[in-house]
């Protein structure tokens, strides 16, 4: 099950359209406390920026959504910023795009283009990550079981990822796996093992995986 998809890291980008430059910002968040925090630090990094335009979503939804143009004309810069970041179904993220005016005025739909560029160009150069469940599952077995459950596992299309092992009496590991794929692992094991592997669930845990960026240019 995923549960939202976000950015993996930080990304700055510049970008200089008719003398102005714009710098984005893109930033992964857990809160609006994050955001401020974030937002404060890039006003002190260009405090002669003529404008530090925003946008972020929150929730695993999207649900929470804000905006700024500050002082750009209504519309021009925040909701093209945020437009960029609904196109990908992006959240807990915030991009900022800050602009230093350079002296040619480039109207409503200028600003609209620049401003949506901004963002997307440097979307192009991020990882974007799905944030998904794994089961985390301790399996314990003879010695003699081993090299064939790490063949068995070495061929699946997506195999378990072994977080850790032990090699005392019997050989434990400790693997991560998706919630979904699971319950197909724990049959295909009892099948080829005769229900020799002990299987125990140990937790959830929440995790971000690198996906395929679909707004990066070929």
């Amino acid at each position: 099950m995923i549960n939202y998809r976000s950015i993996q890291d930080t990304i700055v980008h510049e970008l200089e359209i008719k003398k102005s430059r714009f710098i984005s910002y893109l930033i992964p968040i857990q809160n609006e406390e994050e955001f401020q925090i974030n937002l404060d630090q890039i006003k002190k990094e260009h405090p002669k920026a003529t404008h530090h335009c925003y946008a972020y979503i929150l929730e695993d939804t999207g649900q929470i959504q804000r905006m700024s143009d500050d002082g750009e004309p209504s519309g021009t810069a925040g909701i093209p910023i945020l437009e960029v970041l609904k196109q990908e179904n992006l959240t807990y993220l915030m991009a900022v795009v800050v602009r230093y005016f350079g002296g040619i005025k480039l109207g409503a739909g200028g600003l609209i283009r620049a401003y949506s560029s901004a963002t997307s160009q440097a979307l192009q150069i991020s990882t974007l990550v799905e944030n998904t469940n794994q089961a985390i599952i301790n399996l314990n077995m003879a010695y003699k079981l081993n090299d064939s459950f790490q063949y068995l596992i070495s061929q699946l299309a997506n195999p378990p990822q072994i977080l850790n092992s032990q090699y005392l009496d019997t050989v434990i590991h400790q693997i991560a796996i998706s919630q979904e794929e699971a319950a197909l692992l724990e049959q295909q094991l009892a099948d080829r093992f005769n229900q020799q592997i002990d299987w125990q669930f140990d937790h959830i845990r929440p995790v971000n995986l690198p996906i395929k960026n679909s707004s990066k240019k070929p």
